[in-house]
């Protein structure tokens, strides 16, 4: 192939993520609702193991494809945990702890961009021999939440909320918190319900005729393009 078109190619294998990202970010809404957070949590290491896979194997089968499918799952994986992630924690944690909580997923973000760039020096795996390694490495991640997340309980809001399990979400906030007087807390999810009721789950269409959050949401769409222009994606 020309010159032009490995560029095209390579911009490709990075763009792809992004599409994967969107479709996975489209899907978390209704799984988190469907499956609950935590089910929806170990769903989305499915399309990491299945990316790794394919990235891990795309030289032993001579196929630069599986390097673009691979990153594809791997966008889809990031858009459905991402998403998923940020509601199953803040609703994890209580009230007082709860900003503090939702901060770890950017954190967690930037110290795995790090890993990766120190895992892709020349001095480490990015070299010649080991690169089908360093593109299947997000596989320890998965296993890793696959094996620990099943021992932790689900959202006790989705449990009162979206369940009706009242007796769940009050063993659940139990086993999260501790012992201790936590009916405040379980009331104002108890009030939530009730101020709910009867009104269904809004699509992305709804969101964006909703005039109550027409400024959040412009600010964050100017956020999130301003984070793709800062030429992360060239590096």
């Amino acid at each position: 192939p020309s010159e032009e078109m490995i560029t095209l190619m390579w911009s490709f294998v990075v763009s792809v993520y992004s599409i994967g990202g969107l479709l996975g970010s489209w899907s978390a809404g209704y799984l988190s609702v469907r499956f609950g957070r935590k089910k929806a949590m170990l769903f989305a290491n499915i399309p990491a193991l299945l990316s790794a896979t394919l990235m891990g194997l795309s030289r032993l089968c001579g196929s630069f494809e599986m390097i673009i499918a691979g990153r594809f799952f791997s966008g889809v994986c990031v858009g459905l945990a991402l998403n998923i992630h940020l509601m199953y924690a803040g609703e994890c944690a209580p009230r007082k702890l709860r900003g503090l909580i939702a901060i770890t997923a950017s954190t967690a973000v930037a110290t795995g961009k790090f890993v990766g760039f120190a895992l892709g020096l020349r001095e480490v795996l990015g070299v010649d021999a080991l690169w089908p390694i360093l593109m299947a490495a997000n596989a320890l991640p998965a296993l890793i939440q696959l094996l620990t997340l099943p021992f932790f309980p689900d959202s006790p809001r989705y449990l009162l909320i979206d369940k009706k399990d009242k007796e769940g979400c009050i063993k659940a906030v139990k086993q999260l918190w501790g012992d201790g007087d936590h009916m405040a807390e379980i009331d104002d999810m108890m009030a939530e319900q009730e101020a709910i009721r009867g009104e269904k789950a809004k699509s992305v269409c709804d969101l964006f005729h909703d005039k109550a959050v027409r400024w959040q949401l412009i600010t964050l769409f100017l956020v999130s393009s301003c984070m793709q222009l800062i030429g992360v994606n060239v590096v």
